[in-house]
């Protein structure tokens, strides 16, 4: 039996042995690219080597069934080269513009929709959701099914002012990022804790230690060991969950998903922003979400119609202003959406540009 090479744990491997070897070839030394339809990208080289990408959307969760259709299109109709997306979508790689076309009809005769450049509403990048992660209120995997599917026409098209990006959280910690629209679970509620498990169950200093806002300390319940929560400090994260599972925060009545919007990481034009709340209190209603996918339509129709060329979610927010914003979209604005957090803001660079 062949010895098992030692992991590699000092990060990702090199990536160049996996490039396709035109890109290997003149990795930094591209003269120009373009965008020639929806899902195809093209990149030309100083050496005048040329390569196409064609992106399609994935559904993430894979099976193995999947993921070997998905490898014999990359043999049989690419060259065998392909990389995910932090988005999971799937980017095949080609040398020859005749290669284009037979790749994007097997691709959608698999159901894989090409798409997901330039100005189109991305794949919707998620947190883990149900299969792994130790803290959910919903699954983000499915409120990205349910909501692909209702945006499915611009996933395929480029119609949108400029890219859309979205995210889906299945709690406050908020994995997905900022985005320009984010559907974020939260709890409104502290967690309720079972007294007579947290002893046999809970290591305390660590669910102490957890919580982000202190709002946990040890106490003596019943004579037993326990835990209390200072319920004018909790934020209501579930961070206390994995560690402490006698702390339960998930409630079919108090765990609801909101949505917020004007976020990016991207530098270009404007500093990157962080996202902020428009709705709440929309029902965790699996398995289709449709009040959930109603409230981003909507934003996106708007945004659609009423943003310039190339305006971004939060450029085209700033332009009009947050109570035009709230007009043209119908959505209620309370109490509830002023941000008056200050920690950090005055501290906090938020922005890649150099400033003198």
């Amino acid at each position: 039996m062949a010895e098992l090479r030692a992991p590699i744990e000092s990060g990702v491997p090199d990536a160049m042995q996996y490039m396709h070897p035109v890109m290997a070839k003149n990795y930094g030394k591209w003269e120009y690219h373009n965008h020639p339809k929806a899902g195809v990208l093209y990149h030309r080289a100083e050496s005048g080597d040329e390569i196409w990408t064609v992106k399609a959307g994935t559904q993430r969760q894979m099976d193995v069934y999947t993921i070997r259709t998905l490898c014999d299109i990359a043999d049989n109709f690419a060259d065998g080269h392909v990389r995910f997306t932090a988005r999971s979508n799937i980017e095949y790689m080609v040398d020859d513009q005749n290669k284009v076309e037979p790749l994007i009809r097997e691709l959608n005769k698999h159901g894989f929709p090409v798409g997901g450049t330039a100005n189109s509403v991305s794949m919707i990048a998620h947190t883990q959701g149900f299969l792994h992660c130790d803290i959910p209120g919903t699954d983000a995997s499915g409120v990205v099914k349910a909501l692909m599917d209702e945006l499915y026409d611009e996933f395929i098209k480029c119609e949108m002012p400029n890219r859309v990006k979205m995210s889906t959280s299945c709690c406050e910690i908020n994995c997905g990022g900022m985005a320009d629209i984010a559907i974020i679970m939260q709890h409104t509620k502290p967690p309720k804790i079972n007294h007579d498990l947290v002893a046999n169950v809970c290591e305390r200093p660590t669910v102490v230690a957890r919580c982000p806002v202190a709002a946990i300390r040890p106490a003596l319940v019943n004579g037993k060991p326990s835990l209390e929560v200072d319920e004018k400090k909790c934020v209501c994260c579930g961070a206390c969950y994995p560690p402490c599972p006698p702390m339960q925060i998930n409630d079919p009545e108090h765990s609801k998903i909101a949505i917020w919007v004007g976020g990016k990481n991207s530098n270009a034009r404007s500093r990157p922003t962080f996202h902020k709340l428009v709705a709440s209190g929309l029902p965790n209603n699996a398995p289709r979400w449709p009040e959930v996918a109603e409230v981003v339509r909507k934003i996106l129709s708007v945004y659609k119609l009423d943003a310039q060329p190339w305006e971004r979610m939060a450029d085209w927010i700033d332009r009009i202003g947050w109570p035009r914003f709230f007009e043209k979209t119908g959505l209620p604005f309370t109490k509830y959406h002023i941000d008056d957090w200050r920690g950090s803001r005055v501290t906090l660079n938020a922005s890649a540009h150099i400033r003198f």
